[in-house]
């Protein structure tokens, strides 16, 4: 039962006015153009014209309010201030201004044929911006790569829980459980900030209709009768889901999620990742388990915060219907746990086909207890965790250096290629609405859903074939059973997630924070480290983390959340700043 909702060289134009010469050309042509003309041409206008940006001053001063070409007001408080610059006036060159104004009307006639004018003109010369450093090079990149022959179809687009145990000898009854869990969720989210919605009376009244099954006879597996976290993207009926933003707060989607049918070690810093919330609520011990979502590393970054086990499974194992989409070629729901033994029987009560979701797929899952992992050959990364690679070596698994060679260069812009124009096509109304001025964070999810409207199809589409290729080399490399490595490298992260990886995250370590107070503090940093397995052999990574935790106890620690130490308090606001964005989490 859901006991909590917790919370990623064009060819030269004539010289003159470039939007005249373009709607000169646009004159002399057929009145029934080509539309793929129409989309070079666009193309063809908006990066000469973000081209001309570059030259544009980097630093204005205050001036009156503009007026963009609609004649609506550009406030001096708009939220978006951190691109306030472009529309300044420098004091040494005082027609900047208007300067600045015709770019902006210029590059907005191009953005009438995406049907995109509706842009203020602080925004318009942010994407100008953002188109000319951050998607020209990957497109030139991507292009040299893929789409340098013509015609052909070469690179094609692409548990024995010890609770559950409990419950079934009679040991303790679902709903005294469920109370624990609720008392601890109100005791620590003040601290911990982890919950959005307490789902209490659902969460009694499944407790309740479990412990009446098991008196008459009836166990329905070693989840029964256990509480759960969900994220804050997971409908379920009659409750908020807020999708993690303030702009959604009082949305309630009457529709079961197929994933909800299925049945902090330094508290100073942030736990980091969009699944923070479910990973802060398992280390903890608020919840028993969780169930969080992945895109570009919203599963692995929290967990490794937060010291806890978790995996993020192959993708299309656990549909996603009823679920928050972000991108719907790289959403996955994964389980955070205490132990990789919990992963799997959580993996094998939530995995399986959904037929409103038709990337999930019956994925044969095998027995992860049963594998003879002394038949394994597990490659290890430079940056692996040596104390793991002892451990499994000494297991009887044969280890080996191992190196991931592939010749993409461009994994990180692919990622967000893919991700922002998916997650645009699905929030597209809250952008034209102007919503996505009261996000939260303005430096985020507004400015690259606002680039991502730049994003051509055709080079959407080479994005997909150089991904493709990566599919294809990572394949072909990937010649042992698993291999080890770090969790969080971020190039890694991004080819994880454009492959469909398995990966498990397991805690292997603790290492003192920096700048502790001079008393001493009980406050540590988490090592972890993951260990990846190919597209649906997630029962290997799994066997291979229970293998390792059987010899350790990392994964049995638990944070110092009621005693910090002697003297040690947490400031507030706390003095570790939240870190600063890597394209996407």
């Amino acid at each position: 039962m859901t006991v909590s909702r917790s919370l990623k060289k064009q060819s030269p134009t004539p010289a003159g006015n470039t939007a005249t010469w373009f709607l000169d050309k646009c004159r002399n042509m057929s009145s029934r153009p080509s539309t793929r003309f129409m989309a070079s041409l666009f193309l063809l206008l908006f990066y000469s014209l973000a081209d001309s940006f570059a030259d544009l001053p980097s630093q204005f001063q205050a001036q009156q309010e503009l007026t963009d070409i609609n004649k609506s007001a550009i406030l001096p408080t708009c939220p978006c201030r951190r691109a306030a610059t472009l529309l300044e006036m420098d004091s040494k060159n005082g027609n900047e201004c208007p300067k600045n104004i015709t770019e902006a009307s210029q590059i907005r006639h191009g953005l009438t044929l995406l049907d995109a004018d509706f842009f203020n003109d602080i925004k318009v010369l942010e994407i100008a911006k953002g188109a000319k450093e951050f998607n020209i090079p990957i497109i030139r990149t991507n292009r040299k790569l893929v789409a340098s022959i013509n015609g052909g179809l070469h690179n094609p687009s692409p548990l024995v829980l010890e609770l559950g145990e409990l419950i079934k000898k009679k040991q303790i009854t679902s709903e005294e459980l469920t109370g624990i869990f609720l008392k601890r969720l109100r005791r620590y989210n003040p601290v911990l900030e982890s919950v959005v919605t307490y789902t209490e009376d659902l969460a009694y009244q499944q407790a309740k209709e479990a412990d009446k099954l098991l008196s008459q006879g009836v166990h329905l597996g070693p989840l029964h009768g256990i509480p759960y976290g969900l994220k804050d993207i997971i409908s379920v009926p009659l409750y908020k889901t807020t999708w993690g933003s303030t702009t959604f707060k009082n949305q309630v989607l009457n529709i079961e999620a197929w994933v909800y049918k299925r049945n902090p070690w330094n508290i100073e810093e942030f736990s980091t990742g969009s699944s923070a919330g479910p990973a802060a609520c398992t280390s903890a011990g608020m919840t028993p388990f969780a169930i969080g979502s992945e895109t570009a590393g919203s599963i692995t970054y929290p967990a490794s915060r937060c010291g806890v086990t978790t995996l993020r499974p192959t993708f299309g194992s656990v549909g996603r219907t009823g679920v928050m989409s972000l991108s719907e070629r790289l959403d996955k729901l994964g389980p955070f746990c205490r132990n990789a033994a919990d992963c799997a029987v959580i993996l094998d009560a939530i995995r399986g086909k959904d037929p409103d979701d038709l990337s999930s797929r019956d994925i044969p899952f095998g027995d992860p207890f049963s594998v003879d992992i002394t038949k394994l050959t597990v490659g290890y990364l430079d940056d692996a965790d040596m104390e793991v690679v002892h451990v499994l070596e000494s297991k009887g698994i044969k280890v080996v250096p191992f190196k991931l060679n592939y010749t993409v260069d461009s994994v990180q812009g692919i990622l967000n290629f893919t991700m922002d124009v998916d997650m645009l096509a699905h929030f597209d109304e809250w952008q034209r609405s102007g919503k996505d001025d009261d996000y939260e964070a303005q430096d985020q999810w507004p400015v690259e859903l606002r680039r991502a409207h730049v994003v051509s199809a055709v080079d959407y589409l080479q994005a997909q074939r150089a991904r493709g290729k990566l599919i294809q080399e990572v394949k072909e490399n990937f010649n042992i059973d698993a291999f080890i490595g770090n969790a969080t490298d971020w190039e890694r992260v991004c080819m994880g997630n454009l492959l469909g990886l398995p990966v498990i995250v397991v805690p292997t370590g603790f290492k003192n924070i920096p700048n502790p107070p001079p008393t001493g503090t009980r406050r540590r940093t988490t090592v972890n480290t993951g260990i990846y397995a190919p597209p649906n052999h997630d029962h290997i990574a799994l066997a291979l983390a229970m293998a390792y935790q059987s010899a350790t106890n990392h994964h049995k620690q638990r944070p110092p959340i009621d005693d910090l130490g002697p003297n040690d308090t947490i400031p507030n606001p706390p003095t570790v700043p939240i870190p600063p964005r890597r394209l996407h989490m």
